[in-house]
């Protein structure tokens, strides 16, 4: 419930952002850019951590903070792929035919990027479920009456104080399984990809 809305918004953040700073070029490029760098080297736990305690902690909240800190990497990877895409034949034949910007981006910018958008999309995934576990584990996650693995394991490792040390296991081995499927599945996605690129 928070990991996929969390990598939606961060993903579609992302993608736009990176694709009008890749497309526009110049002094906008570098503008936009230098504010990723910017919130790039602000640590990540310390910025999620901060939010979470100056505003009033819910899930939608979480939601968004995991969001706010994961757009950057995406926005940069289709800054990338925008580079290369902009000079491209049938990008440049739409701006002699006069089609507009918006048009560009919407239909040949980011459609031939949907490859690595849809990757990098199932590796937020599981970077936004490790994200809340560390939340969770330190006491910011899901508000009460709900609950998350990172809150299940630091109530286990409590509890391994006691001889309870067995409830650690399963929290921690649900956020590996998942963690690790949801890379598998970008992998996966990955290789078919590349594949089907080849081919063409």
């Amino acid at each position: 419930f928070i990991g996929f809305p969390a990598a939606a918004v961060a993903t579609l953040f992302g993608v736009v952002f990176g694709a009008i700073s890749g497309f526009f070029g110049g002094w906008i490029d570098a503008l936009m850019m230098r504010a990723v760098d910017v919130l790039l080297s602000i640590p990540t736990l310390f910025l999620l951590i901060a939010l979470v305690t100056i505003f009033h902690a819910s899930e939608l909240l979480i939601i968004l903070v995991i969001a706010f800190v994961s757009w950057l990497v995406p926005a940069r990877l289709i800054r990338g792929e925008t580079l290369t895409l902009r000079i491209r034949e049938d990008v440049q034949a739409v701006k002699v035919m006069g089609g507009g910007r918006t048009r560009i981006i919407g239909r040949h910018i980011i459609p031939n990027s949907v490859g690595t958008i849809v990757v990098f999309a199932t590796f937020q995934i599981a970077d936004s479920i490790l994200l809340l576990a560390a939340l969770g584990f330190l006491g910011f996650g899901v508000p009460a009456p709900g609950t998350d693995w990172g809150s299940m394991l630091s109530a286990g490792v409590d509890a391994a104080g006691n001889g309870w040390w067995w409830q650690i296991y399963p929290a921690g081995i649900a956020i590996i399984i998942v963690v690790v499927a949801f890379n598998f599945i970008g992998d996966a996605l990955r290789d078919s990809l590349e594949v089907r690129l080849q081919s063409r």
